[in-house]
């Protein structure tokens, strides 16, 4: 294979690995059932090169300071030796591997970025030979990237299962985002879906190590001055775990790692694999447990606060936060004119900024009605029922269908 056609293969089956701030969401976009909260899900990759279709796979992504990126999501080999069950790239599955040298990789994502095709990247690996081998030629990567090539745009690293401390340390060095992928959220479950991985020993230390060296080492250290994110991802649904033990393992990494967020991916069978014959997640999961993580890390709120139904999963017919407004608000509207920041980021329609809006908006006047929450950017339709204006419920126009 040529180089590009190397990439294409590499890049092919990447599309359920996470990263930045996504463009758009088609079920926020489409759905009545949306929410005030951030969008959530890219759009499937596409081939895009501005010079050549099908060149590489690249997506357009939003990093978390607004920036928008083409993000080039790729693996430096396919070649694994672990026998994750759920995974196209385990031990034994028959497809073609291919795989690049670091020389080969870092020359040609520097032609590309040159070229203007891409603009950041997100480097995995297959595991081959162990984690400490295979973290050694992800470094080797950047270190080329970063100082034979000058590369000073985005770099999402991999921390492999079996990567030392000090490897994990370069990687901070080097990248702007760091991530381990816990799968599951307990050895339990992981061993449902990767045997061979251990939970603590090899997945959730190298998140501790990373929080440990931000505490000890200073930022100017690190890459462009400034610790990187660290983020995870978890295969929804592919160990039969609960949406509660999801976001509980979720909660306490934003607390005790600074996980700058964690990404869910709905399961879906792979041919060739031992859970070839399990049933796909219904895609509306992922998308609420993205909601709930939300709430969680920027919105105030407690796991005791989500509408956790019997089974301890989230509902898919309405979103989290207007759920737990119809059993919270309903009867006890908020007064906009008096509530606080925490209180109003947890009315439907009001996200982070439409609350700093509002508090705004009161030191020069009293909000009377909606169409004054309409020209601050409020969704007033959905918080009307949640609130009070001057002490009187928000009035409405019926619907006529």
């Amino acid at each position: 294979m040529n180089p590009l056609e190397t990439l294409k293969e590499l890049s092919s089956q990447m599309s359920f690995e996470g990263d930045g701030e996504p463009l758009f969401d088609t079920l926020s976009r489409n759905s009545s059932r949306a929410s005030s909260l951030p969008r959530l899900s890219s759009p499937p990759p596409a081939c895009f090169s501005p010079k050549e279709k099908d060149q590489a796979f690249v997506h357009p992504a939003q990093l978390p300071n607004g920036h928008k990126i083409l993000l080039l999501k790729t693996l430096l080999s396919s070649a694994c030796e672990r026998d994750c069950f759920y995974c196209p790239f385990r031990a034994g599955r028959d497809f073609r591997r291919a795989t690049f040298t670091p020389d080969e990789f870092a020359g040609l994502f520097s032609k590309m970025n040159l070229g203007g095709m891409a603009t950041g990247v997100f480097l995995s690996s297959g595991l081959a030979g162990g984690g400490v081998r295979t973290q050694d030629k992800l470094l080797d990567t950047a270190e080329l990237l970063r100082k034979k090539y000058h590369f000073r745009g985005y770099l999402h690293l991999k921390i492999m299962p079996g990567a030392e401390k000090d490897q994990v340390y370069r990687a901070m060095q080097l990248a702007d985002r760091v991530s381990v992928n816990l799968e599951a959220p307990s050895p339990e479950r992981l061993a449902k879906l990767a045997p061979h991985k251990i939970f603590i020993k090899e997945l959730l230390q190298p998140l501790k190590w990373v929080e440990e060296i931000r505490r000890s080492v200073p930022a100017y250290k690190f890459w462009n001055g400034r610790w990187p994110s660290t983020v995870t991802q978890f295969v929804a649904g592919g160990s039969d775990e609960s949406d509660l033990e999801l976001l509980t393992i979720t909660n306490w990494l934003n607390k005790n790692v600074r996980l700058k967020r964690a990404y869910f991916s709905a399961f879906h069978p792979i041919r060739d694999t031992p859970l070839e014959n399990k049933t796909a997640v219904d895609p509306m999961r992922e998308y609420r447990l993205y909601q709930a993580s939300f709430l969680l890390r920027d919105y105030g709120f407690d796991l005791e606060d989500l509408p956790f139904t019997h089974n301890s999963n989230l509902p898919l017919h309405t979103d989290p936060k207007q759920a737990w407004a119809d059993m919270n608000l309903i009867h006890q509207p908020i007064e906009l004119n008096q509530a606080e920041k925490r209180e109003l980021i947890k009315i439907p329609g009001i996200g982070i900024k439409g609350a700093e809006a509002i508090l705004n908006a009161r030191r020069m006047k009293r909000l009377r009605d909606l169409s004054s929450l309409k020209k601050l950017g409020i969704i007033a339709e959905r918080a009307a029922p949640y609130i009070l204006l001057d002490g009187r419920k928000a009035i409405t126009q019926l619907k006529l269908f």
